[in-house]
């Protein structure tokens, strides 16, 4: 098995409201780390973990919008840190890119709300998608309250109308019913389609 030299958060983000901010804390404590809190100047507070290696990493959280924001890009090496900081990043639903890197290729994963979306290796100038996340359960959900099918139904139904009236009044026209009739056969083929 490959040993993991370093991992990578890229421009990743956590949200949390002042609840979710006390559980952070507390959370932070469950670890083997050091950790400090500092409050800058303009009331904004960094949370600092330190594990016995010395290896750091810095959470500066931002007040916007009545949510603490942590904008965070950093490299961690030690096993203990990068385990404790892609704790905290999953069960606070982080977003943004983590890079896990290995001798020759990175493993790439792309985070929505703390749930994988997507994991990539790359090779030098390659790159395989390895998984995609796809929401089936939504999508379905999504087919079965669309009523697009039955609107298209609808035209289509009014448009056959609208063309055996022409049937009709074309009377012994042979060219004009012809076309007519090749027109409803195109419609009559696309309900059958619809209505399966």
């Amino acid at each position: 098995m490959a040993q993991r030299l370093a991992t990578e958060y890229v421009n990743a983000t956590m949200q949390m409201t002042d609840i979710q901010m006390d559980q952070f804390l507390q959370y932070t404590q469950a670890f083997r780390v050091t950790n400090r809190v500092k409050v800058m100047d303009s009331g904004e507070q960094e949370f600092v973990l330190e594990d016995e290696s010395g290896e750091e990493v810095h959470l500066p959280f931002e007040r916007k919008n009545g949510l603490y924001v942590c904008e965070l890009s950093c490299r961690l090496v030690t096993p203990h840190l990068t385990n404790a900081v892609r704790k905290l990043f999953a069960a606070f639903k982080g977003s943004g890119k983590v890079n896990r890197i290995y001798r020759g290729f990175t493993m790439s994963y792309d985070y929505h709300a703390g749930t994988v979306h997507r994991i990539t290796q790359v090779a030098g100038n390659d790159s395989i998608v390895i998984y995609e996340y796809k929401n089936t359960a939504g999508e379905l959900q999504r087919l079965f309250n669309s009523n697009e099918a039955e609107k298209e139904i609808k035209s289509i139904q009014h448009h056959i109308n609208v063309l055996l009236d022409q049937r009709i009044a074309a009377g012994n026209d042979k060219l004009i019913t012809k076309t007519i009739d090749e027109r409803l056969r195109q419609f009559n083929q696309r309900l059958f389609v619809l209505e399966a």
